[in-house]
């Protein structure tokens, strides 16, 4: 069984896709994730809250500020945005990087089941920004006082509370685990300075 450090990395894998790069079906299964990385004013920000928390060894793990589910072979994605949780499709990134993560055993066909069922039951759920506020405030004050809004969501929470339908287990309540959290808990490593573009992220995105 996985810890409290988060899901069994040993099970799971990831591989980048640069800008211009795009996963292939059959490269991917549904309730898969990708993590993204964007320049926009609220994504530098996303990045700032996460390296107040994010230091040493971990820092690398801030590079990333969006996280979205895939739900489909063909490349549907589940995500939550500005205007709150949509149907995309994993076209949309083709222009940026993004690293795909695969579960492998961490999760069975009923799990992967159950992760498209939860995303699917939270089509049309608000962004929260309230959940934002607190997960700022919370790095801002170095406090523990976590709360959700029932009904809202943040795209790596939306993204951690499905993979709680698999063997994943995380060390912190997964209505506020960040993009940086996710990359933490498996491990998905970033480019190497320099080394890769990062394209241009979808206008739509938060």
């Amino acid at each position: 069984m996985p810890n409290i450090n988060g899901p069994k990395i040993e099970r799971v894998s990831f591989k980048m896709f640069a800008a211009g790069e795009a996963a292939r079906a059959g490269e991917f299964e549904p309730g898969d994730f990708i993590l993204t990385h964007g320049d926009a004013f609220y994504s530098k920000l996303i990045r700032f809250g996460q390296r107040l928390r994010f230091r040493g060894p971990n820092r690398k793990y801030a590079w990333w500020n969006h996280a979205a589910m895939i739900v489909s072979k063909t490349g549907d994605l589940i995500e939550a945005l500005g205007p709150g949780v949509e149907r995309t499709h994993l076209d949309k990134y083709k222009p940026t990087e993004y690293h795909l993560v695969r579960l492998g055993s961490l999760a069975d066909h009923r799990d992967r089941q159950q992760v498209i069922d939860f995303a699917e039951w939270s089509l049309g759920e608000k962004y929260g920004w309230l959940t934002i506020v607190n997960i700022a405030l919370t790095l801002l004050l170095g406090g523990r006082f976590d709360f959700g809004i029932d009904g809202q969501t943040i795209c790596s929470g939306l993204v951690a509370k499905a993979l709680e339908r698999t063997n994943a287990i995380f060390d912190r309540a997964s209505s506020n685990i960040m993009p940086a959290d996710l990359a933490r808990y498996f491990q998905v490593t970033p480019p190497a300075e320099g080394g890769t573009s990062k394209g241009m992220k979808p206008r739509s995105e938060s």
